[in-house]
């Protein structure tokens, strides 16, 4: 243990302490999140640390690996240039502050060199999709338009001392290059040329039947489905059905027997869900038998099932395959 001790604290001293030292950490909750139970990573990040300056612990907590490339923080990028002896100073502002485009600028100062300006505006932000976006962009605006600024200056001017790191703030906001990205096709002409131009309505001497007989064709095609239009759909899918009558719109199916009437969507879909499970469960029957009854159940519901929202839909279709899990285990 005391070859790893050094006045800046614990510090491997070759690749054998380096793994034993990685694989201690990985076991900790007082390392980031990302690197417990990794030590491989923890290994590769400390030795970032090393070849730019930061100890260990420090590389720990400040380097992330955005989209698989190494980043830095903001902060410890800046601790590193002020400690560079190249280093003359920083200086960071915000200028138009009130304005509808204030702008972030940070002037990275080195030794024997011109100044290196930067500046990130709102206008920036709002070009680069990042004003007002969820996270740090619309709780600190100000802070995250000061750490664009800072990344661009220090990385210009100190690019020897950051070897390559960018800002962990600015990589966040890079979409995952590991992702295929979504290809846009460049329109040839206006977009706007590929609408359909509305129909035209004849007219009469002063249009107002024709006006009268669209607003009653749109409000046909609005209208719900009466019981007798759900039972010439039911006998299109090959369902036997009985005369309906008034007894609800919600049809309730089952292969050889009369279908029974719910007023609601919310009454059929218990009595079908009661009805499945029933199914599943008939314990004289075998499983392949129960299988196969659950599908004709499925089958013979399917308008009434076209009636469904997407994601109600969806949850029967999951408690269908639930229960044909559990027969086919």
């Amino acid at each position: 243990m005391s070859s790893l001790t050094t006045t800046a604290g614990f510090a491997p001293a070759n690749i054998t302490e380096a793994i034993k030292f990685s694989e201690m950490l990985s076991k900790s909750n007082m390392v980031p999140r990302a690197y417990q139970g990794k030590p491989e990573d923890i290994l590769v990040c400390v030795q970032w640390g090393y070849e730019i300056g930061l100890a260990p612990m420090q590389a720990l907590q400040n380097i992330a690996v955005i989209n698989g490339k190494p980043s830095v923080y903001g902060d410890a990028a800046m601790a590193l240039v002020l400690a560079s002896p190249v280093c003359e100073g920083i200086e960071e502002t915000i200028e138009g502050e009130g304005t509808a485009n204030p702008v972030a600028v940070c002037v990275a100062k080195r030794k024997g060199r011109n100044p290196v300006r930067s500046t990130f505006s709102v206008e920036d932000a709002k070009r680069a999709g990042l004003w007002a976006k969820q996270g740090p962009w619309s709780a600190y605006p100000k802070r995250m338009l000061a750490m664009r600024a800072r990344g661009f200056a220090i990385r210009d001017a100190f690019a020897d001392v950051l070897k390559g790191l960018i800002t962990a703030e600015e990589a966040q906001d890079y979409p995952d290059d590991r992702k295929p990205a979504k290809v846009m096709a460049i329109p040839t002409k206006n977009p706007l040329d590929a609408l359909a131009a509305p129909q035209e309505v004849e007219r009469d001497d002063n249009g107002q039947q024709q006006r009268e007989d669209q607003e009653q064709q749109e409000a046909e095609e609005e209208r719900p489905a009466t019981a007798e239009e759900i039972k010439e759909q039911f006998k299109q899918a090959g369902v036997e059905v009985i005369d309906v009558q008034t007894r609800g719109n919600w049809g309730l199916y089952v292969p050889g027997k009369d279908p029974q009437w719910f007023e609601n969507k919310a009454d059929w879909a218990k009595a079908y869900s009661e009805l499945a499970d029933k199914v599943a469960l008939a314990g004289r029957a075998t499983p392949e038998s129960r299988i196969e009854k659950l599908k004709e159940l499925r089958k013979a519901n399917e308008p009434t099932f076209n009636k469904l929202e997407p994601i109600e839909m969806t949850i029967h279709s999951r408690g269908l395959n639930s229960r044909l899990q559990e027969l086919q285990a």
